[in-house]
């Protein structure tokens, strides 16, 4: 087991900059999840860790030990890096057993005949491929497949795993089983662990942590339940939780009964600590990106606290989405639409106004200009 410490990480591609000023700290166990949309340098950031990229500029160190330094001129190899990578293709060889292809990285290393059997075999016990040793890549599933890839990196022993977006060839139902089964061996095998996907449901589900990025930069590392509740700007905020976030123009305005989100169609009370917090940023009189998940805006007929004039408003029911154990409903009041999640018991449909509640305590605030939040 290893950490992995990235400092001050520069990636460049002639103009085009892939990965910039990136310092991340993964410890030595950890589950870590690198997360954003294609093209933001996940994959390159964990390419210049396996050693498969060099960096332009900054530091790479594996268990304290510097493997990179392009200022120093020092690039260590990946094959003595002590590290082993889980592709998206899966890479097996065709003409192999899968005793074979598990057990290839361990012939390279000219590790005991002995040795290798027992390793593959109770690797191959792990994973549940006792009974498919035998059989060619094309004789197994995409799941099995998968798992064989994962075997020839675990028989190896690494410090740390690096995966890229392994589950992406699977079928939605056997990637939620995979995602458990994944989760669960790396727990098993307490191997630093470096995952990378754009699926944010993925992320939230197997990581101990989320590292979010875009257009090359870090945007916020935190807990999964850190990234949601307390997200760090307007990107973070959209790009995790599905439906996403809802963001709405507002002007924070104040008067004798307390300070508000004022939409146009309707206003909604800030709770007092949010608006001192408001006031200490001077923000009140300003233009703000106020933000709600759609999961925090009820049905006024299932809401626990109801304060008309306060957190409710009249809306216009536009579209009902029925998923069976909820309702994903699309809701205008005037110029501004927005979305809410709903329980199954809602009985709204199309073309009716209602009344919404809005959960304050969940609301967020973010600067306009630069979409960092406030709270």
């Amino acid at each position: 087991m290893a950490e992995v410490r990235l400092v001050r990480v520069w990636k460049q591609f002639g103009d085009f900059t892939a990965v910039k000023d990136l310092t991340l700290e993964v410890k030595d166990g950890e589950f870590l999840v690198l997360l954003g949309p294609s093209g933001c340098g996940k994959t390159t950031t964990l390419r210049m860790i396996a050693g498969l990229e060099e960096p332009t500029k900054g530091q790479i160190y594996i268990d304290d030990k510097l493997v990179a330094d392009p200022g120093k001129g020092i690039f260590v190899p990946p094959k003595e890096r002590d590290v082993a990578m889980v592709f998206q293709s899966y890479a097996l060889y065709p003409h192999m057993t899968v005793y074979d292809n598990i057990a290839f990285p361990l012939k390279l290393r000219k590790v005991p005949k002995q040795e290798i059997d027992k390793r593959v075999r109770e690797v191959a016990e792990m994973l549940g491929l006792t009974e498919f040793l035998h059989r060619k890549p094309r004789e197994l599933s995409g799941g099995q497949r998968q798992r064989v890839a994962l075997g020839r990196a675990i028989v190896r022993r690494p410090k740390v795993f690096l995966m890229d977006e392994p589950l992406s060839n699977l079928d939605a139902k056997l990637r939620v089983k995979m995602r458990a089964e994944l989760k669960k061996l790396q727990r098993q095998l307490g191997v630093t662990t470096i995952y990378v996907t754009h699926d944010q449901v993925e992320a939230m589900t197997m990581g101990d942590r989320i590292a979010v990025m875009n257009a090359g930069e870090l945007q916020q590392i935190g807990t999964p339940e850190d990234v949601y509740e307390r997200p760090a700007n307007t990107f973070v905020a959209g790009f995790i939780g599905s439906p996403p976030t809802n963001f709405m123009d507002s002007s924070v305005v104040e008067d004798e009964n307390g300070v508000w989100a004022d939409f146009g169609e309707f206003r909604l009370k800030f709770l007092d600590d949010q608006a001192e917090v408001l006031r200490e940023k001077n923000l009140v009189g300003k233009e703000v990106i106020f933000g709600i998940r759609p999961e925090d805006i009820y049905d006024a007929l299932f809401a626990q606290v109801k304060i008309p004039g306060e957190n409710m408003a009249r809306a216009f029911v536009e579209i009902v989405e029925n998923l069976g154990g909820e309702k994903i409903v699309h809701l205008s009041a005037g110029d501004i639409n927005f979305t809410a999640k709903f329980p199954a018991e809602s009985r709204v449909v199309e073309g009716q106004e209602i009344d919404v509640v809005f959960d304050m305590k969940k609301a967020h605030v973010f600067e306009k200009g630069s979409g960092k939040a406030v709270f």
